[in-house]
């Protein structure tokens, strides 16, 4: 049993060192119930049962495959991880459920994963493009922090063209109600079509570059992410989704 245990595990990415005797926070965490400060309070009040018996022993190691750890009736498993690169479709929903049953963005990856992954950053429903989820919870907090200026490219359809005087102003920056925003490039792809505009920007606050544009009297028609980081959408159609490889992981890392 034991070895159809550790064979399963380490069929799912698991590293050498998961494998090996770990705290039980620790062990929890990877299992993505929560960050391991959360792990401390569920042990201390007692909603954690390790073989079958509760515990509230902040240091017992337990080790994958051979101890079972239990939190409301269910067996947790720390989880390999997994980074998946998704073109987000029109009318699909950037949460992992939705109570009105509309169209979530795990719904176009249900296929890729068995893990319990988590959209990092937030396309609004009508944004298409790129979208990156994963349970590795230390880069999404990385990649979401302000103080990373993770940089994003957007295609933006407007809904007249894009005057030069206003094109100045994004780069010099302009100040919202939730304070100020500035994009690193503006420019005009199709010099035939002012109307569309590539935009560069790192600041990660929600509906940024529709408000940017609806400051200066602009409606975004259309909204497309074509660069996230290194990622781009390279061989990658719409509503389709693929694996990251070590490289990008390791740039993801390094930003």
């Amino acid at each position: 049993m034991r070895e159809k245990r550790n064979k399963a595990n380490a069929a799912k990415g698991l590293t050498r060192d998961d494998r090996e005797p770990m705290r039980l926070n620790r062990f929890i965490a990877k299992a993505g119930i929560c960050s391991r400060r959360e792990a401390d309070a569920l042990i201390a009040e007692g909603k954690i049962k390790v073989n079958g018996k509760v515990t509230r022993e902040m240091g017992l190691k337990v080790q994958v495959g051979v101890d079972v750890v239990e939190y409301q009736g269910k067996e947790l498993a720390p989880q390999g991880k997994v980074y998946i690169l998704l073109n987000k479709p029109k009318n699909m929903i950037t949460t992992t459920s939705d109570e009105r049953g509309r169209a979530t963005v795990l719904d176009a990856i249900e296929r890729a994963t068995k893990e319990r992954v988590y959209p990092v950053g937030r396309l609004d429903r009508n944004t298409t493009g790129l979208l990156l989820l994963t349970n590795d919870g230390q880069l999404t907090k990385k990649l979401t922090h302000p103080s990373h200026e993770v940089v994003k490219l957007y295609k933006a359809t407007l809904d007249k063209p894009l005057e030069e005087e206003h094109r100045k102003q994004l780069l010099e920056g302009i100040r919202l109600e939730d304070g100020h925003a500035i994009a690193d490039a503006v420019d005009y792809p199709d010099p035939e079509k002012p109307e569309v505009v590539s935009i560069t920007v790192h600041i990660g606050r929600n509906r940024v570059v529709r408000r940017m544009f609806s400051h200066l009297g602009y409606e975004v028609t259309a909204l497309d992410r074509t660069m996230l980081g290194p990622l781009t959408k390279k061989n990658l159609p719409r509503g389709k989704w693929r694996e990251l490889n070590l490289k990008e992981v390791a740039w993801l890392k390094m930003l």
